[in-house]
């Protein structure tokens, strides 16, 4: 009896002095969210990011309002948009996001070796694309989605959030990013959110050029992507992967840039495909929730139109946050830039089997947590603004 009871009294101290894992876990939790948002001590010193693109929205903002993190410019490049007027949208962008100082660099205004004459013919011989950028002239079956006016490289069309007041820098966008990691070596990371032409001469200027970054970021390729959502929406975006699971628009724009900047040696390569984009939707819904704070930022979004998947905010996510990410693999990845039905696609092997031709190991986000992402995504969009120097404001 005694030596029972003495047995219960120790199980009873040991349970007491025994962690609360839920409680743990809510702090472990409550740490990540302060290390994000760089209350972290450990991340005292800025991290340093070029925001690449082929046009300015939410995925940009989200970086520039990010604590904790220096912005060194903004370049632009053609896809979706031509680089001119992309570069309108990024000096309008950081304008609405009360940055004005953040410099703003005109890249490359067509691919490297592909052009709309080029892809007419491929078309003719392999089928009809979904989706052109600039190119596009008609959607091949009715789209929910307003088609872009079709119009040349130099024309500037009138921004629907007003035209900027500033100018951008007269240094292109590749001698810009060269600078950078020169002045900084191993400290800048790059986000990549368009087609790679930058990156790409960037490298043939300068061999250094990716080895003296700190990591590559990009939204770009198609691995095997599913469709998940159940809206009409949804499907008719799985039109792009549904026959051609390898083929996504900011590689196959420029493959030949594409393949030169991953096959560049990065300290380190993160790939955000097409494939957990699946799993997002800019929803009317999650709109209307990420524009009703009072900020520039959230105003300014109450004028975009909902029905999108969230491709470059999730690169912004994971690099701002890596945690999110649920499911990845470890790969080698490379782009086909031989003429073919298959020109464009994305090449991909497990560790051992790549050929060995500079291929880069490649770090390929497939899941992210969803509800996770949209949070950070509203904190970000409702936080204070930050002042010129870019620290937050107090």
């Amino acid at each position: 009896m005694g030596s029972g009871l003495a047995s219960q009294r120790d199980m009873t101290r040991a349970k007491e002095a025994r962690p609360d894992r839920s409680k743990m876990a809510r702090l472990s939790l409550a740490c990540l969210g302060l290390a994000c948002f760089g209350l972290s001590a450990a991340h005292a010193e800025p991290r340093k990011v070029i925001l690449d693109d082929d046009g300015f929205a939410l995925a940009q903002w989200m970086v520039i309002k990010a604590p904790d993190v220096q912005v060194m410019g903004v370049t632009t490049v053609t896809g979706d948009a031509w680089a001119k007027e992309a570069t309108a949208d990024a000096l309008r962008g950081v304008e609405i996001a009360g940055r004005p100082d953040l410099p703003v660099y005109t890249g490359a205004s067509f691919p490297l070796v592909n052009t709309e004459a080029q892809t007419e013919r491929w078309e003719a011989l392999y089928g009809k694309m979904v989706w052109k950028g600039v190119w596009m002239k008609h959607w091949v079956e009715p789209t929910l989605q307003k088609l872009p006016p079709y119009h040349g490289p130099d024309v500037v069309p009138d921004l629907p959030q007003g035209n900027p007041t500033i100018k951008a820098q007269s240094e292109r966008a590749a001698d810009f990013m060269i600078d950078m990691v020169h002045r900084y070596p191993h400290q800048i990371s790059i986000i990549a959110t368009g087609p790679l032409t930058n990156l790409a001469l960037a490298q043939r200027l300068d061999p250094q050029f990716a080895s003296l970054a700190k990591e590559l970021v990009y939204m770009g390729g198609s691995l095997n992507p599913r469709q998940t959502r159940p809206d009409e929406v949804a499907h008719q975006f799985a039109r792009e992967f549904l026959n051609t699971p390898r083929r996504e628009f900011n590689i196959r724009f420029d493959p030949e840039a594409a393949s030169i900047a991953l096959r560049a040696p990065w300290p380190k390569i993160t790939m955000i495909p097409v494939d957990p984009s699946t799993d997002t939707e800019l929803t009317p819904a999650l709109l209307k929730r990420l524009s009703r704070s009072d900020t520039p930022v959230a105003r300014s979004l109450k004028t975009r139109e909902p029905g999108f998947p969230l491709w470059d905010e999730i690169a912004a996510a994971v690099w701002l946050d890596p945690s999110l990410i649920t499911q990845k693999a470890d790969l080698y990845v490379d782009v086909n830039t031989q003429f073919s039905a298959s020109y464009g696609d994305i090449l991909s092997w497990s560790p051992g089997y790549q050929p060995g031709l500079g291929e880069g190991r490649t770090i390929v986000v497939q899941r992210i947590d969803i509800p996770r992402f949209e949070d950070l995504i509203d904190r970000l969009v409702a936080a204070p603004q930050k002042p010129l120097s870019g620290r937050p404001l107090p």
